[in-house]
């Protein structure tokens, strides 16, 4: 879906007049999908000065240190990669369903992918003042974990429903 992205249910391309106030949905997508070492140098046209972000490792607020986060998972991950499957928004906020692709260093190195959801909220300009990433870190990485998966499934079995 990297080139076209339902916005409610509609394709709107950030030239649409008519939906132009998906402009920093679409803008971020398209940032979002070609983030690489590179591309971190122009955070400032997709983030505001004082952005927050999290997710379950982090929490962090101001442009360097969501740019931080962004080094520190091309330093521990190979060929990272997001790839949106779908988007609702509109001038304020946004929701974005998403993939990530990439492959472990070191003990964790096989292809991996984490699926999740990230909630944006943008300031009058459509710069993202906040990015809250939601995914489930045990289902999607400790599971997987050599001493900590067997524990953690076993936890979960308990726990589910008939």
């Amino acid at each position: 879906m990297s080139t076209a992205h339902r916005v409610f249910g509609t394709y709107a391309p950030a030239s649409d007049p008519v939906h132009g106030g998906h402009q920093a949905l679409s803008r971020f997508i398209a940032y979002f999908e070609t983030l690489s070492r590179s591309s971190l140098d122009d955070i400032a046209r997709i983030y505001a000065p004082n952005a927050r972000f999290r997710d379950p490792f982090n929490n962090v607020q101001g442009l360097d240190a969501v740019r931080r986060v962004f080094v520190h998972m091309f330093a521990v991950t190979e060929a990272p990669r997001f790839v949106v499957l779908d988007a609702l928004g509109n001038t304020t906020q946004g929701f974005v369903v998403w993939n990530f692709n990439f492959r472990g260093k070191g003990r964790a190195a096989r292809d991996w992918v984490i699926h999740g959801a990230t909630r944006l909220e943008f300031d009058a300009q459509g710069l993202v003042t906040l990015h809250r990433d939601y995914w489930d870190a045990a289902e999607e990485l400790y599971e997987h974990l050599f001493m900590l998966g067997p524990f953690l499934r076993a936890i979960k079995k308990r726990l589910q429903a008939d």
